[in-house]
């Protein structure tokens, strides 16, 4: 496109030329300068000469005295990149020292912003918050989004995610570039305001601020945590309605829905959010939770439990939350029974926990000391004990639905 444009100019110059020649050699014209009591004849050809001679000669005059000036800013130049070279390199390298020194002598010549910062991300990485502040405010309000996304880095280390927004929101930093929405986010999200977070999710799509996966991910946390600072039902309601389908059934976005719905004594959504869940898929830990959440609905959360058992016999999660329920109904026999199926099937810590609570309950002092014990080493690891006083017959139905596995390699139960 540059070579286009530069042939035209040259064309459209020798057209005009030729038609100034053509006009000049048709009639030549006359021109008389008076200077000093001297008269100077000429043609008007002759006249243009010279004086495109003299433009010509002053010129090559200008060039001439100013060169040892071009050589210098020159000189300076190479000088100023091979500096930020040197230090962006050594920066790289972990060279933190020799990569600040060199690249605050390239700030100071031609590479003023981009120095600078890399200067003050040398400071940081050397722990030196008062340097690194000094690299950044030098560079005043002629890079104010350089500045204020260099300023956010920096509280945001020091875990200041007030003073990251403060300076993010100046005014000067207007309209903030990628790089700056995105720590505005993670400000706000450090800060308590997911929901606002949240809401920035769309510019940083549009502008490719971050990657897809990475996107989907802080997407997920940022609901979940909009979700538990909900200040009241109404602010939670609206923040769930908000929310795309699929993170409505994303279980650890549920589970915190459920969680500040209990929280604020609103019983029906926190159970229904969990049994539309768990009618669509089936998550350990969304079973887990639906045991345990603080709201009454005992009888209705039983039957649902007990029909996704009859689904999923083998959820360890599902047969650990049944047993809760029943034992928060007063009904330990049956809960029990539920337990060691449950740790059969690898329930794990949380089994001989309820089995601790349950002895309790019925004055078992002696198997509620052992369910703790064994809740202990489970949580650490270690191998647990045999429950004592188990007869033969329940050993040998635990170490069926132990060994006894499907074709997909679950166990199964035996009815």
């Amino acid at each position: 496109m540059n070579l286009f444009r530069n042939l035209l100019f040259w064309i459209v110059l020798a057209l005009v030329g030729a038609l100034l020649a053509q006009l000049l050699l048709r009639d030549p014209g006359y021109v008389l300068i008076r200077h000093g009591g001297s008269d100077y004849t000429t043609t008007v050809a002759s006249g243009v000469l010279v004086l495109l001679g003299g433009i010509v000669g002053l010129w090559l005059l200008w060039k001439l005295l100013t060169l040892p000036f071009r050589a210098w800013r020159a000189r300076r130049s190479r000088r100023s990149r091979a500096r930020l070279g040197e230090g962006l390199d050594a920066l790289h390298q972990g060279h933190y020292t020799r990569a600040e020194k060199a690249l605050g002598h390239a700030a100071e010549d031609d590479f003023g912003a981009s120095s600078r910062v890399a200067a003050a991300q040398a400071a940081m990485a050397r722990g030196d918050e008062a340097a690194a502040r000094a690299h950044i405010d030098a560079l005043g309000e002629r890079h104010a989004p350089s500045r204020a996304i260099a300023m956010a880095e920096l509280a945001l280390a020091a875990g200041r995610p007030t003073d990251a927004l403060v300076a993010l929101d100046a005014t000067a930093a207007q309209p903030l570039p990628p790089r700056g929405l995105v720590l505005r986010a993670e400000a706000l999200a450090i800060s308590g305001q997911s929901a606002q977070a949240y809401g920035l999710l769309g510019a940083l799509r549009q502008h490719n601020a971050l990657p897809p996966a990475r996107l989907s991910e802080l997407e997920g946390r940022w609901a979940e945590a909009s979700l538990r600072e909900a200040a009241d039902a109404n602010v939670l309601a609206e923040r769930w309605e908000s929310l795309s389908k699929p993170l409505r059934s994303e279980p650890s976005v549920v589970g915190a829905y459920a969680d500040r719905a209990a929280a604020l004594r609103w019983e029906d959504a926190a159970s229904t959010s969990i049994e539309q869940a768990l009618d669509t898929r089936c998550d350990e830990n969304l079973a887990t939770r639906y045991g345990t959440l603080p709201i009454g609905r005992l009888d209705a959360r039983r039957a649902n439990a007990e029909r996704w058992l009859q689904m999923h016999p083998a959820s360890p999660a599902l047969l650990l939350t049944l047993a809760r329920l029943l034992r928060e109904q007063g009904q330990w026999p049956q809960s029990e029974a539920y337990l060691h199926r449950a740790l059969a099937q690898g329930a794990g810590s949380q089994a001989w926990e309820e089995l601790g609570h349950g002895f309790t309950q019925t004055g078992d002092d002696a198997h509620a000391r052992f369910s703790y014990a064994n809740a202990l080493r489970a949580s650490r690891g270690e191998a647990v004990q045999e429950l004592p006083d188990r007869d033969l017959r329940q050993k040998i139905y635990d170490q069926a639905v132990t060994e006894e596995r499907d074709e997909h390699g679950m166990p199964r139960l035996r009815e």
